[in-house]
């Protein structure tokens, strides 16, 4: 799996490339990323998008602070990647429990590989009414599909991020709720 778009051949003639700290090292409120628009990259007609988005960034965004900076830096020496890898394993192993019970329910879901985001499918259900059912009956807090587009109804997501005995109570509940309804 490649760690960049710009490991697949000729991305840079139609990729933009956007990426952050937050879910990798715990930034999400600082809001510390990146973008990599390749001076190859152009409109149709030929001109520039790396010039306009470079006109675009300085014009509008004031930039990160120092301080998110430094700890942008820090994430990414030695000591900070083996944080992040210890961070990030934790959470897919958290999505593993997560999935593994769905599963054995007999919910085909998908996700949780290689991000934190277990997406459950509920054919022919709205996925605001399962997110309903599993937040009143499993008091468990899920995101309906439906939020994130048309493509997303009948699915919920499950979010992988949490301490371990919460993961493993929330998934108790749904096993038993789920055991009782499918009957």
């Amino acid at each position: 799996m490649p760690k960049t778009i710009y490991e697949i051949e000729k991305a840079d003639l139609c990729a933009i490339e956007v990426n952050s700290f937050s879910k990798p090292a715990g930034f999400t409120g600082v809001r510390l990323g990146w973008s990599v628009v390749p001076k190859s990259l152009k409109y149709s007609g030929g001109e520039s998008i790396n010039a306009d988005w470079n006109r675009i960034a300085g014009t509008i965004f004031n930039g990160a602070s120092n301080i998110a900076q430094a700890g942008g830096l820090a994430s990414l020496d030695e000591e900070g990647l083996k944080e992040i890898r210890m961070l990030t394993d934790f959470y897919l192993g958290n999505a593993k429990i997560i999935r593994s019970a769905l599963q054995q329910l007999g919910i085909k879901c998908i996700g949780g590989d290689n991000s934190p985001y277990i997406w459950a499918h509920f054919p022919g259900r709205d996925s605001w009414e399962v997110f309903s059912e599993i937040l009143e009956k499993c008091q468990v807090v899920t995101t309906p599909g439906a939020g994130f587009g048309p493509a997303g109804q009948g699915y919920v997501r499950f979010s992988a991020f949490g301490h371990r005995e919460d993961v493993e109570e929330a998934c108790r509940r749904i096993t038993s709720f789920f055991k009782v309804s499918l009957l």
